[in-house]
């Protein structure tokens, strides 16, 4: 228990509580029948994920003593909730003891803010283009999946302020008018890009000939599905593993001071990764790599998950990592349910063809063979069973209605758009 003395000079008192930051303002103390001060106790709570004074203990101060205190979320939590004797109080201010009091300060995990996810959206292309934040803002789903956009130094966009956007769109709500958006992070880890940060090689391999000589030899192939740029990657590789976890030989002159691709995400805000191509472990390049490296290769795809998760949390607690595709990665591998916070699945539905156009017509409505459906449909029930959220994907646009209608019936949380995701949808789930 820390004793606080006052000095008392003409009815002045001032005090302080060294290393807790409480200040006192000027009172005059009230006298028991003794004619001594009476003292009073406060109880003082923190809970994970808070910040600020004055810290959990037990504090006895003079009856009508003032004093401040000031609380505020650590990085990876949300709903910071302050109370004073079971009353919601504001994050900071003064309380006079005129009694004994206790003072409580907890947070929430994102763990939870993921659990109540009812609408979500996800846009990659054209975020740096003139209102696109605006929108962003705007819109009341409770989950964006976002590109970080100033990792592209193909053009101008390296300059965005990722940083920013992310910062204005935590503050904004999500459709309940109450809770936060929660802002996840894009990212490729099973192909590396072209127009990213990390790529110092030459940019020209036209398929069928040989790979550059100045290409590093985790890059295995080109991207199957037509994305030019895209280059699937042996992802078990350590130099792989540098670019997107560890970020200890990158060199990122003369646009900014890089680290590793996660680093760069919890810099900016983000609450989390949303990870493309894991899918990778079932590319026919990637398969025979792997043999003759002797690799499983679905052994591999979770250990580096596991990597990022292990990474991440050392400098951001309750960090949410989200798969994207390859639900079959789970397949006699049940650890990966506690890898990853949820799985989102693209087009159990519908497709399109790969674009970057908007208004390319071929970028959706295009009906999935029934025998992939019904995979994806096996494998997300074990997704489900183990209490993860899943997510999905149609590009559907004239068939958006049935796809939700029969997401929903699957219990999945779905959005449908077109497949350049170059802005928020024009059909939005029902009920948005």
């Amino acid at each position: 228990m820390k004793q606080i003395f006052l000095v008392i000079f003409k009815n002045i008192f001032y005090g302080t509580l060294m290393g807790a930051a409480i200040f006192f303002a000027g009172c005059k103390m009230p006298a028991n029948d003794e004619g001594t001060t009476a003292q009073t106790t406060l109880t003082v709570t923190l809970g994970e994920g808070v910040d600020g004074n004055p810290v959990s203990g037990s504090y006895t101060y003079n009856e009508g003593d003032s004093l401040s205190y000031t609380y505020e979320l650590l990085a990876g939590y949300w709903d910071l909730q302050v109370t004073l004797d079971g009353t919601p109080v504001s994050a900071g201010g003064i309380l006079t003891m005129t009694g004994n009091h206790s003072l409580n300060a907890g947070a929430k995990g994102l763990d939870e803010l993921l659990a109540q996810v009812t609408f979500w959206a996800y846009q990659l292309q054209a975020i740096s283009r003139e209102g696109a934040v605006d929108a962003l803002a705007n819109s009341h789903y409770d989950m964006l999946v976002l590109e970080p956009t100033r990792t592209d130094w193909s053009s101008d966009d390296k300059f965005f302020k990722t940083g920013e956007m992310v910062t204005r769109l935590k503050n904004t709500t999500g459709s309940d008018g109450e809770h936060r958006k929660l802002i996840i992070a894009y990212l490729d880890i099973g192909e590396a890009e072209d127009w990213r940060w990390y790529w110092t090689w030459s940019t020209e391999w036209e398929e069928g000939d040989p790979r550059p000589a100045d290409w590093p030899g985790y890059i295995l192939t080109h991207d199957p599905d037509g994305w030019e740029g895209n280059y699937p990657v042996a992802y078990w590789h350590p130099k792989w593993k540098d670019i997107v976890i560890y970020g200890k030989n990158q060199d990122s002159k003369p646009y900014g001071n890089y680290n590793s691709v996660i680093d760069e995400v919890i810099k900016d805000g983000f609450d989390g990764i949303y990870l493309d191509w894991v899918e990778a472990f079932e590319n026919e390049a990637v398969i025979r790599q792997a043999k003759k490296e002797g690799k499983n290769p679905a052994v591999e795809m979770i250990t580096f998950i596991q990597e990022m998760r292990d990474y991440a949390a050392q400098r951001m607690p309750n960090f949410i990592i989200i798969q994207q595709n390859a639900s079959a990665l789970c397949a006699g591998h049940p650890e990966l349910f506690s890898t990853i916070d949820a799985i989102a699945q693209e087009e159990v539905w519908y497709d399109g063809e790969a674009t970057d156009d908007w208004n390319d017509p071929d970028g959706y409505d295009d009906r999935v063979p029934k025998s992939w459906t019904d995979e994806y449909i096996y494998y997300l029930k074990k997704y489900s069973a183990k209490g993860l959220p899943v997510f999905n994907c149609e590009y559907a646009l004239k068939y958006a209605a049935d796809a939700y209608s029969k997401s929903y019936k699957q219990g999945y949380i779905p959005y449908c758009s077109r497949r350049s995701l170059a802005r928020l949808t024009t059909t939005p789930p029902p009920g948005y």
